[in-house]
């Protein structure tokens, strides 16, 4: 009995300095798709405005961003054209999860 207390007060003392500085990787936006434009080509850029007051923004997109409908991947020309056929624009809510670093859009998703 003594050498459980003594394993888990070991374990909790080896976990206390064990925190680390978090830095934020990547930035999910929430968007009006009335405030966003869908990119042209897979290696052009995402246009989007965060707020009714912003300026718009572009963010490079590469062959490599995701793009979702109600969870189901699509490829980019078929992303348009169901995005195109969207009606009420300004409540449907478009992510775009935006990597800071590498300053590209990881992936772009519409719940309907």
């Amino acid at each position: 009995m003594k050498i459980r207390h003594i394993i888990v007060a070991l374990l909790l003392a080896t976990s206390l300095p064990a925190s680390a500085e978090f830095t934020t990787v990547a930035e999910a936006r929430e968007i009006a798709l009335s405030d966003f434009r869908v990119p042209a080509t897979p290696s052009s850029g995402a246009m989007f405005r965060t707020c009714s007051d912003c300026d718009m923004m572009t963010v490079r997109v590469t062959p490599n961003t995701d793009y979702r409908i109600n969870g189901k991947s699509y490829p980019l020309k078929e992303f348009r054209k169901r995005v195109f056929d969207i009606r009420d624009r300004e409540n449907t809510v478009v992510i775009v999860l935006h990597h800071l670093e590498s300053d590209v859009v990881l992936s772009v998703s519409v719940n309907l």
